[in-house]
């Protein structure tokens, strides 16, 4: 682990006293951290800092898809596509049915609220029933500075086990969610989660770093599988992309093998065929299954494509 970590950070005082003083241009910061992560693989045995290079390819990322002070991106997009949830656990006391209790949670870059009574209460405890009069939202939407306020009525009963969601009208730059609520006065308080579904980044097919946001996650997902070799290859087809390059989609599908794709420029165009490539990367750098199901794809596109 020392070796690893002492071969890093000599490459990156390298990198950076060759640079001037003032900042890098994007592609040339990001083919310069290639440079560093693909050094690093190669001098790696089993002691690959995956964690301390995952955040170096999130900041590349962010980079390349040019993030902006608001947290949205120029070649980028939020879409309605889970990529995680953030998720509160609330007690609701017991009230009269003219007295209701409100419940807030916020996030960020969220389209959907799921209101869910858990079976249990803490570990053992059985749960109890609550009473949801409606969901207020407050939010911003993608590529908008005025605050909008939406309502939803429930006006039910939620039994344990129950969940209910809210969909909202776009994704959501700002959200802050109230619940109002009651627990039954008789039989007394009951829990209530209160989760807000994350929206996906994806890219676009059109961003003239496309190819580089592609090998960058290559790598994220190679890191994962412990897969030096794709590592490798990734890193360096992302500094031959940002050079100016040809764009390549490089994999490893088996041990000591190698695989290249090259897009030429009648096929580099069609978005359609960007996202079928796109996909059969993403398999060729998984698992042994994904793998031999990426080349069963690739042969198929190679034979659809044939003059």
């Amino acid at each position: 682990m020392k070796r690893t970590a002492l071969a890093l950070f000599l490459l990156a005082a390298s990198s950076i006293s060759a640079q001037s003083t003032s900042a890098p241009p994007p592609a040339v910061r990001v083919a310069d951290d290639a440079k560093v992560i693909g050094r690093v693989a190669e001098a790696s045995k089993r002691d690959l800092p995956g964690d301390l290079l995952k955040r170096i390819l999130d900041e590349d990322l962010d980079l390349l898809r040019g993030k902006r002070a608001d947290g949205s991106y120029q070649w980028a997009s939020f879409e309605r596509l889970e990529a995680g949830r953030k998720s509160e656990d609330f007690s609701i006391k017991p009230r009269k049915e003219n007295e209701l209790s409100t419940i807030e949670m916020r996030g960020s870059w969220v389209y959907r609220l799921i209101v869910s009574v858990p079976s249990r209460r803490i570990v053992v405890a059985k749960n109890r029933r609550v009473w949801v009069e409606r969901v207020d939202v407050e939010y911003i939407a993608e590529n908008s500075s005025a605050t909008r306020v939406e309502s939803y009525k429930v006006e039910e009963w939620m039994e344990p086990g129950a969940t209910k969601t809210v969909d909202f009208p776009a994704v959501a730059r700002q959200a802050t969610v109230r619940v109002v609520a009651r627990a039954d006065q008789e039989a007394g308080y009951g829990n209530v989660v209160l989760s807000l579904v994350q929206a996906k980044v994806v890219d676009r097919a059109d961003s003239p770093y496309a190819d580089a946001v592609a090998s960058a996650r290559a790598i994220v997902r190679a890191i994962d599988n412990g897969d030096v070799p794709s590592i490798r290859a990734m890193a360096a087809r992302m500094v031959s992309a940002l050079g100016g390059g040809t764009p390549s989609v490089a994999a490893t599908p088996g041990a000591g093998s190698a695989m290249t794709v090259t897009a030429t420029p009648e096929t580099t165009g069609d978005p359609e065929l960007y996202r079928e490539l796109q996909a059969i990367e993403d398999l060729l750098t998984g698992s042994e299954t994904e793998r031999r199901e990426g080349l069963d794809k690739l042969h198929q596109l190679v034979r659809r494509l044939r003059p």
